[in-house]
């Protein structure tokens, strides 16, 4: 092979690995999948990825709290003491998540059926193992 042809090579090799890293960074922002699989596997947490806007007025997410207290207790139950939930406000605390957070990954498996969807009587939570 010349030289000319080699760089050739080269160069479209450079462009080809350029463009599929650009591709997964696009794909990785609009997703998150990457970052929920290590927050998954490795931390054994799973976060929502809404941005403030799209989360709930923090009244009604401290009502919800207020009106599902019997739920609020079988989660504490799972693990007392190691177990609970948390007010999470975002960006100038007009609205908010919760956060349930736990010791082990049977916390969070029974944490998960107990709430039994993605969100938690429609307020969008995160869960975190610490």
């Amino acid at each position: 092979m010349n030289g000319k042809r080699k760089v050739s090579v080269d160069i479209s090799m450079i462009t080809v690995v350029l463009v599929a890293c650009v591709g997964m960074l696009l794909i990785e922002s609009q997703t998150k999948v990457i970052k929920r699989w290590i927050d998954d596997v490795i931390y054994d947490n799973r976060h929502h990825y809404l941005p403030c806007d799209q989360l709930p007025p923090i009244s009604e997410v401290e009502g919800t709290i207020r009106e599902h207290q019997d739920v609020i207790r079988q989660i504490e139950a799972v693990h007392p003491g190691n177990a609970g939930v948390e007010i999470h406000p975002c960006g100038a605390g007009q609205n908010a998540d919760l956060t349930f957070w736990y010791a082990s990954h049977s916390d969070r498996i029974a944490i998960e059926q107990i709430i039994g969807s993605d969100t938690f009587f429609g307020v969008p939570y995160n869960l975190d193992n610490r």
